[in-house]
This record gives C-alpha cells, sequence and structure tokens, in this order.
C-alpha cells in the first residue's frame, strides 16, 4: 500500500482520473461531435476534420510555428484567412507578415478584403488585388461583408457584385463571401448563390442554414485560444474532407 501511494504512476493515475471528470463536467449539455477543448478553450465541433483561424491586425505579432503545432487529440489547425485590406486606403499593417510565416509554417492561407458597401466595389476590388499576391496551393480570396455602412440592401449588392466580378475575373476562381449568419439572410440570400461561403454563427453545435445554403467554411467561434497569439482568435471549420479540401485550393 505504502509503495502504492509513493508511487508517480499512482498520482499521474488520479491526475488523469480527475482531468476525465472535469472535462465531463465541462462539457455537460454538449454531444459528442461538440466537446470542449482544453488546449483551445472553447468546444469545437469535432466531426469536421479540418481547422482554422481568421486573423488581422487585431491578434498582434503571431508566432505562427507555435500555431502550427498545436494539437489536441484529432484538432489542429490546417489554414487561416489571413485580412489584407478595408476599404479603399487600408492595408492590416500585419498583413505581409502573417501571410509570409504562416505559408512558411505550411498552414494554408487565403486573403481577406472588410468590404464598406458605402464604397465603390470596384475600387476596392482594384485596391486588394493591388496587395495580395496568391498563388496555386492558396485558399480562394475572400471578401468580408458584415454591414450595410449607412446605404440600401439594393446599392450594398450592386456594390458587391462589381467587387465579386472584378476579383473573379481577375483571379479566375470565384471569391468567397463571409457574413454572419443573420446578415446573410437579411441582404444576401437568393442574390449571390453561386458563391461559396463562409459563415460566422457562434456558440452553436451546429450551423443553422437551409440544406442548400453553399457555405463551406464556419466560424463557430471568436473566443479560441491558440498558442502564439496573445489575444482570442476567430475559430473556423471547413464542411469538406481532405479531398475537397485540396480541390478548393487556386491551380
Amino acid at each position: 500500500m505504502l509503495l502504492t501511494l509513493l508511487s508517480p504512476f499512482y498520482y499521474g493515475y488520479l491526475v488523469k482520473i480527475f482531468s476525465s471528470t472535469w472535462q465531463c463536467i465541462r462539457d455537460i449539455g454538449l454531444t459528442y461531435n461538440y466537446r470542449t477543448y482544453e488546449r483551445f478553450n472553447i468546444p469545437i465541433p469535432a466531426r469536421y476534420s479540418i481547422h482554422g483561424i481568421d486573423v488581422s491586425y487585431a491578434q498582434g505579432k503571431i508566432d505562427w510555428q507555435k500555431v502550427s503545432s498545436m494539437k489536441e487529440k484529432s484538432v489542429y489547425l490546417s489554414f487561416a484567412f489571413i485580412k489584407a485590406t478595408e476599404g479603399l486606403l487600408t492595408v492590416d499593417p500585419y498583413f505581409k507578415r502573417n501571410w509570409h510565416e504562416a505559408s512558411k509554417v505550411g498552414i494554408v492561407c487565403g486573403p481577406y478584403h472588410f468590404f464598406r458597401a458605402n464604397k465603390n466595389g470596384l475600387w476596392q476590388a482594384r485596391f486588394f488585388l493591388q496587395n495580395i499576391n496568391i498563388k496555386s496551393g492558396d485558399l480562394p480570396p475572400v471578401v468580408d461583408i458584415e454591414q450595410l455602412d449607412g446605404i440600401s440592401p439594393n446599392r450594398m449588392r450592386k456594390e458587391l457584385k462589381q467587387f465579386l466580378l472584378r476579383v473573379e475575373a481577375s483571379t479566375h476562381v470565384k471569391p468567397i463571401i463571409y457574413t454572419g449568419l443573420s446578415f446573410y439572410s437579411d441582404y444576401l440570400s437568393g442574390y449571390f448563390n453561386s458563391y461559396p461561403l463562409w459563415i460566422a454563427h457562434y456558440y452553436q453545435k451546429e450551423l443553422h442554414t437551409d440544406k442548400n445554403t453553399n457555405w463551406l467554411f464556419w466560424q463557430h467561434s471568436d473566443l479560441a485560444r491558440i498558442n502564439g497569439i496573445n489575444h482570442t482568435v476567430d475559430f473556423d471549420s471547413f464542411k469538406g474532407d481532405t479531398v475537397s479540401f485540396q480541390r478548393l485550393l487556386l491551380r
């Protein structure tokens, strides 16, 4: 008995039991496919096998080597969407560094533009394209549309269409539209059905959309903790498997 109590294996066993019990307590009310991952500090819909993050200047200087080596069970980060530009004049000050460093450690990257609906869509597209240099193996470019900026929905859609057509003509790939679920339902549904979607819908077990909604990425949390990043991060999951993810990448 004394030898058992003094054994480090005994205390390791106790720690393992305590950790498992604590995990069960944290996951009360969650399903097996939506459970808390301790290292990431959020519940993750684990039935999706490909996960990533999206970043901007808000995350500060990132240690991408630490990001790429982070893993818990089967969950690790495969991709990153990186903010490049906003409106007509703003270039994200961390874009070039993030793009270079993330790509260097094997994370698949895609650039995004924060769209200002009250600015000319064609000019925004030109500005975005001037500041990115996507190549084979990268994710398609993304336009982030979240608000009307004081204009009508019809004008917003007109400017957004101009942006999409110009970027598609230049890159020969359909851009991905990022938006919140409610904004999509209120202003975009039925207008841009041929474009793939990246939808924000937080703290849910599933993304609750119509089965015909053409979504590929789901931003399901804005509270992830990632090694190498000193601020909370948006966490994303890809809808398909490895084969469909590879097909999505630029040729």
